[in-house]
C-alpha cells in the first residue's frame, strides 16, 4: 500500500528482455536506499514492482509483458519515473490510500501554466470515468491529486509548483500517456452496490 506521495525521482537504465517480460534496472540516487530490501515493494509511476536486486543507487525489477501492456512509461530507457517505497502502519497518510495497482492509461490533453500553477487536462478510458468525481482522489503517474473538473471522460487537476518539481509529471504535454488508479473507495463503493443489487434480483 502506498500514498501517492512521491519520495524521489530515478530513471530507467536499462531494459533486458526476459522470456516473459523485462528486468527493469532504475536508478535511483536521491532514494534512500539503506532500508530497502530484496522483496520490498516500491512503486514505478504508480505501478507497484518487486525489487529483485539492489547495486549501489540501482534497483532491480522483473515486469511481466501484461504489466507493460496496461502500463505507461515503463517501456524505454532514459523514462523518468517517480518513486515510493511501501507504507509501514505507522507512516502518515500524506495523500489518500493507493495499491500501486493501475487501473487504466489516460491520455494528456492539455498541461499548461495558470498563474503560479499548471492545469493538468486528462482523458480517462471510458470505463474509468464513473469512478472519476470532483474533489475526489486519482492518482496519476503514482501521484496522488484532486480532481477540479469532470466532463464526461475528461477531468482536470491543478498541480501547484512543489508537485511539478519533484515529480515526472513535469515533462508532460498533448498527447504524453499516464498510469491512472482510481479511489480505492469507490471501487469498493461500487461492488457493494453491485452486491446488494444481486441479492435483490
Amino acid at each position: 500500500m502506498f500514498s501517492g506521495i512521491v519520495a524521489a525521482c530515478g530513471r530507467i537504465v536499462e531494459l533486458a528482455p526476459l522470456a516473459q517480460g523485462v528486468r527493469l534496472v532504475v536508478d535511483a540516487p536521491e532514494l534512500d536506499l539503506s532500508d530497502v530490501v530484496i522483496g520490498d515493494s516500491i512503486a514505478n509511476s504508480g505501478v507497484c514492482l518487486t525489487v529483485v536486486a539492489i547495486d549501489d543507487s540501482c534497483m532491480r525489477f522483473d515486469v511481466s509483458r501484461e504489466t507493460l501492456e496496461c502500463t505507461a512509461g515503463l517501456d524505454a530507457v532514459g523514462n523518468e519515473v517517480n518513486l515510493e517505497k511501501a507504507l509501514r502502519l505507522a507512516d502518515r497518510l500524506g495523500g489518500h490510500l493507493v495499491t500501486g495497482h493501475v487501473d487504466g492509461v489516460g491520455e494528456v490533453l492539455r498541461f499548461a501554466p495558470v498563474g503560479e500553477s499548471h492545469e493538468l487536462v486528462i482523458r480517462a478510458p471510458q470505463a474509468l470515468a464513473g469512478y472519476i468525481a470532483r474533489k475526489g482522489s486519482i492518482t496519476v503517474n503514482g501521484v496522488s491529486l484532486t480532481v477540479n473538473r469532470v466532463e464526461r471522460t475528461d477531468f482536470s487537476i491543478n498541480l501547484i509548483p512543489h508537485t511539478v518539481a519533484v515529480t515526472n509529471l513535469k515533462h508532460l504535454k498533448a498527447g504524453s500517456t499516464v498510469n491512472l488508479e482510481i479511489d480505492l473507495i469507490a471501487r469498493y463503493v461500487e461492488r457493494m452496490q453491485a452486491w446488494r443489487e444481486e441479492q435483490a434480483a
